[in-house]
């Protein structure tokens, strides 16, 4: 008989998201004519910049000829766009890679679960609480998190607290940990981290030989001056870090799926032997065995956001964004609500008032104010006492939400 793997059985227990999406069906069904404003979703609203469209309706008219077809692309990705990435992202920062330590794929969430696979089971792994689901769903099916406690935490995973007491800035470990997931500008809080934080953590990598994972999806939105907007921008970061990016937020592509992996050649992990191995050729042998490589269609899609007219398209959709962000921010503010994030990325980190819990509130909002919020709850126990507002919304659809959530209050 086929055997199951039961790491998948585990997280059933983790249904806070599924309990929230049976409150938001059950709302729907009570009231089919309310006027819900989306305030919780991670989507974007804002169309491709038109060059990208056009980019990709001339790749599918070349896949209509004999003479232009193309089938199987490169697993690595094809060379304008890798080329394209390297000069825009990396060197204007002072940052030089070859071509092959770049991956293209298909969205950043799929080489955020899968970059597990080529790592033991038995890793240690530290995840910021609260965090996104998704790093720690992906070490559970891969056996690395132990059980779910009572609290809902996981036994073999080591939280890293962000809290209000320290700005939700992530503090070091006390003890060594093997793989670090870090996120940053965050999701859910919306902080980012300085330059001086964010040498903290590769130092720490580099004296306790541990591997950050990190999750650059919102680098677009950084604004201040002291954010980094890669981790290589600290010196020795190559030797301890792999970098997984997307063009779906910054962009629009979460319909499209196309982003990038970066894998140094100085990266290394160890065998039980003792033997230093290279990630780089390890991650591409993976990508061979597991992967078919990102359409063609996606990746012209994608070599034509680098173009001035699409920068500048995605410059005025951030801009627009974060306009948003601001505005109700601003608004929370002037109600007396402690608010975070909304500075270098498009959430928002608000504290709940008294005595409501997170779940509460959550559900206050939703039944009385027919707004859609996400209770912190469900980014871990480090999340209670707060939602998160996203800016992903019309002006006129957030302007609306503010003044909703005024009268509520």
């Amino acid at each position: 008989m086929a055997l199951l793997n039961e790491h998948f059985l585990k997280l059933s227990d983790n249904s806070l998201f599924s309990e929230i999406e049976k409150k938001v069906n059950s709302f729907k069904v009570i009231h089919p004519k309310a006027d819900l404003i989306h305030l919780g979703t991670e989507d974007v609203i804002l169309p491709i910049p038109a060059t990208a469209a056009d980019a990709m309706q001339r790749a599918i008219d070349e896949m209509g000829k004999e003479s232009t077809f193309r089938g199987y692309g490169p697993v690595k990705g094809y060379n304008f766009l890798i080329d394209a990435i390297l000069k825009n992202d990396y060197a204007p920062y002072g940052i030089q890679f070859e071509p092959g330590e770049i991956f293209i794929n298909d969205g950043a969430k799929c080489d955020i679960g899968n970059i597990g696979n080529i790592l033991r089971h038995d890793n240690t792994i530290g995840i910021t609480d609260p965090t996104h689901p998704m790093y720690i769903n992906s070490s559970v099916l891969s056996g690395r998190t132990g059980e779910m406690e009572k609290d809902g935490s996981w036994s073999n995973v080591i939280y890293i607290p962000c809290r209000e007491s320290n700005h939700f800035i992530p503090e070091l470990p006390s003890q060594r940990v093997d793989i670090v997931y870090l996120c940053y500008p965050n999701n859910p809080t919306g902080i980012a981290l300085p330059r001086h934080e964010l040498k903290k953590w590769v130092n720490y990598a580099l004296e306790n030989d541990t591997l950050l994972i990190c999750d650059s999806t919102y680098k677009a939105y950084i604004q201040g001056s002291d954010i980094p907007h890669s981790i290589y921008e600290i010196k020795g970061a190559r030797k301890v870090a792999i970098e997984i990016c997307s063009f779906s937020k910054c962009a629009g592509f979460t319909g499209i799926r196309c982003g990038y992996t970066t894998v140094p050649k100085e990266l290394t992990a160890v065998t039980l032997s003792g033997e230093r191995v290279q990630l780089n050729p390890i991650w591409e042998q993976y990508q061979k065995i597991r992967y078919n490589g990102t359409s063609y269609i996606s990746q012209k899609g994608a070599e034509a956001l680098y173009s001035p007219e699409a920068k500048e398209q995605i410059r005025k959709n951030i801009i627009y964004y974060m306009n948003n962000a601001r505005m109700i921010k601003k608004a929370l503010e002037n109600m007396g609500l402690k608010v975070y994030g909304g500075k270098d990325a498009p959430y928002l980190w608000v504290k709940v008032p008294r005595p409501l819990s997170s779940m509460k509130f959550f559900e206050k909002l939703l039944f009385d104010a027919q707004i859609l919020s996400t209770p912190g709850i469900a980014y871990g126990s480090g999340g209670e006492g707060f939602i998160r507002l996203t800016a992903f919304e019309r002006k006129e659809r957030c302007e609306e939400a503010v003044q909703r959530i005024c009268r509520y209050l």
